[in-house]
């Protein structure tokens, strides 16, 4: 694991950056004390396509849900009102 100054890492980032992605795990340091470490991203699992309706039957939307707020909850949503419950 290669240590660099943080100064040597701004002014050589984009090849500390190509060593990181070649799976090396870089540490950047100020004052000799390491403050960040640079390490590879693993890739991304392919989920495969998006099938449509996959979520169908596991979850549903109770019909409460698109019913109007309550106006003193409507106040604390646009910003008309303090949102802290004891200040009212």
């Amino acid at each position: 694991m290669a240590t660099f100054d943080i100064r040597d890492a701004q002014a050589h980032l984009s090849r500390l950056i190509e060593r990181a992605e070649a799976g090396e795990e870089i540490l950047i340091a100020r004052d000799s004390t390491p403050v960040a470490r640079l390490t590879p991203v693993p890739p991304l699992a392919h989920r495969g396509p998006r099938r449509p309706g996959a979520w169908k039957g596991p979850m549903s939307i109770d019909d409460a849900f698109f019913d109007p707020l309550p106006e003193e909850e409507l106040t604390v949503w646009d910003g008309s009102a303090p949102s802290d419950p004891e200040s009212r």
